[in-house]
């Protein structure tokens, strides 16, 4: 998995990282499930990670991070991925198969512009919609927060896409190649 990461975040993975971006394989090595942007953000004075899928702008929400438990990031990207698509209703052995497919993380800090302004709109519906409605970001569940943010549309070039659904097929189309 490639994580594309903004300044902010390359920070915070630098101090417990050891990926590097010449450690990244050549995008056909890739599978189309591995490049991800993630961005460090604030809320409530808390540190709080997004992630974002390059071609599906599939959003997952970790709130309130604490540094050591920026160095295991990885793990809990994909922790989070696999609930959240098992909380959309995939099968535990397309997860299976899919956990199987998803390498180490591998960061670089090339970024696009497109997906990163994908996660501002995501942010911005969070700390607007569902932030309000909680006393502190740490009660919001990051299950519930990423499969919201997923079930609205997103643009993707001139093309408007649903997230969840966008996801559902790519995962499903790379379990049956494997």
């Amino acid at each position: 998995m490639l994580l594309h990461c903004t300044k902010r975040l390359a920070e915070k993975l630098a101090h417990g990282h050891a990926g590097d971006a010449s450690s990244a394989g050549l995008p056909d090595e890739r599978t189309p499930l591995g490049d991800w942007h993630g961005h460090l953000l604030l809320l409530d004075r808390r540190q709080c990670v997004m992630f974002c899928h390059d071609l599906t702008r599939y959003v997952l929400f970790l709130p309130g991070l604490r540094a050591p438990q920026f160095a295991d990031l990885g793990r809990w990207h994909r922790e989070l991925f696999l609930a959240t698509l098992a909380v959309q209703g995939l099968p535990s052995s397309h997860l299976a198969r899919l956990e199987l497919l998803m390498g180490p993380l591998q960061i670089d800090c090339r970024t696009d512009r497109s997906v990163l302004g994908s996660l501002r709109v995501a942010a911005d519906d969070l700390r607007y919609g569902s932030l309000p409605r909680v006393p502190n970001v740490l009660d919001l569940d990051p299950l519930a927060i990423s499969y919201e943010l997923n079930q609205r549309p997103c643009r993707v070039g001139k093309a408007l896409i649903w997230p969840a659904e966008a996801m559902r097929k790519l995962v499903e189309e790379a379990v049956q190649q494997v």
